[in-house]
């Protein structure tokens, strides 16, 4: 039920963004920024999703690093008129380290850059990890565990200050097109939710790790943050985008190892995202790095991190859309629908 609640709020706030946007009447500055919003860009990506979780041994520099069953992906996506469609599938030559027989799992990333306004949402559920057997102190092979699941929630909201001179969508889904060199500070606020577990103690068992195993935890992290976006242009069509920011987030985390222990606390974080490319009026390509660091509360020997990711290069093509078409795609399309022009 919980988990539920949750779901809805953050999509309740993600479906209300583009009615809030419209609301500001915010542009881009035709002298930054070339709108190409009835451009229909076309890509053919590659791309990988994760969820990682990293448990830091006591009095030691060993991480312990559970990574999910996943590979790398092959999709087909478009943008047009401000709508972004994209859609991946698993192919056996890019999975050379999946296991097959495994559940399969859920990873669903929404990243809207609009004019002055940054959105990401977070929903991954995994089912079954690993920790490669290079990490591991005490084994030469793979630490396989499919019963895990893993469920993660969260919303990252940011206002930059001069986003009509800065489109991060140039850079990301090339739905515009960045003439000029610009910079923003931003500030903004997210949160963050999850929960893990599996049928037994969840890392493996040795002497230096039998004090922070757990078969069961949850989180809850939200707090304000602030950075700095920007992007170079050079050579007139390629450029070098990038956007960080650091984050105080305040919440709980549980574990249970028998007995149940819940802490909460502040806990600094941070939120990695980088591009480069060249973004031209009929090709592109490009690629990208996500990255959100997100430290949970540390209480006596458990000291751990839910670290998400999204890696991706997209191949673009851009479609010069008839009158007519444009007319048709607009009655149709549903971001228009719940903004009215």
């Amino acid at each position: 039920m919980i988990r539920a609640k949750v779901a809805i709020v953050l999509f309740m706030l993600l479906f209300s963004l583009p009615t809030f946007a419209q609301n500001l009447n915010l542009r881009y500055d035709s002298t930054y920024v070339e709108s190409s919003r009835d451009v229909m860009a076309t890509r053919l990506f590659f791309s990988r999703k994760y969820t990682k979780l990293v448990a830091k041994v006591p009095e030691t520099q060993e991480r312990l690093t559970l990574v999910p069953n996943t590979g790398l992906k092959m999709g087909l996506g478009f943008t047009y008129q401000d709508l972004t469609i994209n859609a991946s599938f698993p192919v056996s030559f890019l999975y050379p380290d999946k296991i097959g027989d495994w559940p399969g799992n859920l990873d669903l990333q929404s990243h809207i850059y609009a004019p002055k306004v940054i959105v990401d949402f977070f929903g991954q559920f995994y089912n079954g990890y690993k920790i490669d057997a290079e990490n591991r102190t005490y084994a030469d092979e793979d630490y396989l565990r499919e019963d895990l699941r893993q469920m993660s929630l969260g919303i990252n909201l940011n206002y930059l200050f001069f986003g009509d001179k800065l489109s991060i969508a140039a850079a990301w889904n090339q739905s515009s097109i960045q003439k000029k060199s610009a910079y923003s500070p931003f500030i903004g606020f997210e949160g963050y939710g999850g929960n893990m577990h599996g049928d037994s103690l969840l890392l493996p068992s040795n002497p230096e790790t039998d004090v922070i195993n757990f078969d069961r935890a949850s989180y809850f992290m939200a707090g304000p943050n602030a950075g700095m976006a920007g992007t170079l242009v050079f050579w007139k069509s390629f450029y070098l985008t990038g956007v960080a920011s650091v984050n105080l987030s305040g919440g709980y985390t549980k574990w249970r190892n028998v007995e149940e222990y819940k802490k909460w606390g502040v806990a600094p974080t941070y939120y990695l995202r980088g591009f480069f490319g060249y973004n031209g009026p009929r090709f592109s390509i490009t690629t990208s790095y996500v990255y959100k660091n997100l430290n949970l509360i540390e209480t006596g020997p458990y000291d751990q991190a839910v670290n998400t990711g999204d890696y991706r290069i997209n191949f673009i093509y851009k479609i010069y859309a008839g009158k007519s078409f444009k007319q048709k795609f607009n009655k149709v399309n549903p971001v228009r629908i719940v903004i009215k022009e």
